[in-house]
């Protein structure tokens, strides 16, 4: 890829044409506590959609040069842009969808620290302090959509995937998407991309207008899987638990496609969730699916559930391979006993508020040396907070993969060492270790450095 840049100035379309002048300061500030950093981060990811950078660092350095600045005039605002992916636009133009993407960053920046952060009504130390200010970001991103039934899928997946898995992934979308069915995922490439890819054709054969392709992501992870072209509606969430349980809790069924670190990460969350014994009779379907060959993959996965988290775990989802029909007809049948489960409770379906999430997989986990090091990973602690802790300890494999920072904090003290006993170590070595076998942890082509160390 050339590294052609472009300069530009844009406006606005719709929401968000003004900010105050305290927003425009912090937005602009570029100390440590300011949000510079993490708008500038967001904003070259979007801009980067269609690349094929999965490493954060990686891309900041590439454009070095980037900036991005707010002009405050008294008819609006603008944004001042420069050196910016020229693959962001056509003729000299931005695309559309990288616009409004753009300014979906700049809404969530603002109001995630202006209304959320610094705002004494949410207590972030207590669970429903947490729900509450996820169900308010969606809310303010207008995602929150009371008059619609329930039918939104979320599809789960690598964004390093081979062509036969991603061509997979974007039949079973089809699929979905000849039911009516809405799609939302982490928003990358691969089969985040894939499922909305199919639905678009589903829901044009239907005739169905106002098809939605929700993308959830997170400014950590933003960078290494850049919003995929399809996304109509992009909501940034503040950090990785926030952005699972918005998931979740908008979410009415969850497709698994086959991927790495990060979908390990995904399966142990919602699986953790769903072992919590207040959560035992609410309905939630979940299928691991991919073509025939990704048979071995799951085989892997569902062997590494059965060892470590016991056979009520392997009870709460279906595989399905190489069957897209199959996994469309059991996600629409699953959804309509969500309905009839919420409608006989009188519960929302747009924001699942039963289901409850363990403190535990709510509070931020920082992927540091120590914090890797310090996981409780051993039997004797109640199914679901094992799950929560074996959660934590992919989600720093990831960081140590993509994220700027982790990737930072490998380069100055090493590997990330990850301890526990024997019984769950030895699966989680060997599924890790299939991960990178299978070219599950970094883009195809690129060779992959394992940033941890499993200890026995």
């Amino acid at each position: 890829m050339s590294n052609d840049v472009v300069d530009t100035l844009i406006s606005p379309e719709g929401r968000l044409e003004v900010l105050s002048k305290a927003e425009v300061a912090k937005l602009l500030d570029t100390s440590q506590g300011g949000l510079y950093q993490v708008f500038r981060k967001c904003a070259l990811a979007v801009l980067n959609s269609g690349s094929s950078i999965d490493d954060g660092k990686e891309l900041l350095e590439r454009y070095k040069e980037f900036d991005i600045k707010i002009i405050q005039r008294e008819r609006g605002i603008k944004l001042d842009i420069r050196s910016a992916p020229a693959h962001a636009f056509v003729d000299g133009k931005m695309i559309k969808g990288i616009h409004e993407h753009l300014f979906a960053v700049l809404r969530d920046i603002v109001y995630v620290n202006f209304e959320v952060t610094d705002n004494p009504r949410f207590d972030l130390n207590r669970p429903e302090g947490i729900t509450d200010a996820v169900f308010h970001i969606l809310r303010n991103a207008n995602v929150i959509q009371p008059q619609r039934n329930p039918n939104l899928v979320v599809c789960w997946g690598g964004h390093s995937i081979n062509r036969v898995e991603y061509n997979y992934s974007k039949h079973v979308g089809y699929q979905l998407g000849l039911r009516e069915l809405d799609i939302c995922t982490g928003c990358g490439p691969g089969a985040m991309k894939g499922p909305m890819k199919g639905a678009t054709i589903g829901h044009a054969k239907q005739r169905l207008q106002g098809g939605r392709y929700l993308g959830i992501s997170e400014p950590g992870i933003i960078a290494a899987e850049s919003p995929n072209p399809i996304v109509n509606d992009l909501v940034i969430m503040p950090d990785i638990e926030k952005r699972l349980e918005a998931f979740v809790r908008t979410g009415h069924g969850i497709v698994v496609f086959p991927g790495g670190a990060g979908t390990a990460e995904e399966i142990l969350y919602i699986l953790g969730i769903l072992l919590h014994p207040e959560n035992a009779e609410m309905p939630f379907p979940l299928v691991f699916t991919g073509p025939s060959t990704a048979r071995e993959y799951f085989e892997q996965i569902d062997q590494f559930i059965g060892l470590t988290l016991g056979e009520r775990a392997r009870s709460r989802y279906k595989i399905i391979v190489d069957d897209p029909e199959a996994v469309a007809h059991e996600m629409h049948t699953g959804i309509r006993q969500v309905r009839e489960f919420r409608k006989s409770r009188s519960d929302a379906y747009y924001f699942n508020w039963g289901l409850k999430i363990d403190p535990e997989f709510q509070h931020p986990f920082r992927p540091t040396h120590e914090n890797m090091r310090s996981l409780s990973l051993h039997k004797n602690q109640e199914t679901h907070l094992l799950a929560a802790n074996l959660r934590r300890a992919f989600s720093g494999v990831v960081a140590g993969n993509v994220k700027e920072e982790g990737i930072r904090a490998i380069e100055k003290y090493g590997k990330f060492e990850i301890h526990g006993e024997d019984e769950i170590m030895a699966p989680m070595d060997k599924l890790l270790q299939s991960f990178v076998e299978q070219s599950r942890m970094k883009l195809p082509g690129k060779e992959y450095i394992p940033c941890y160390r499993v200890v026995r």
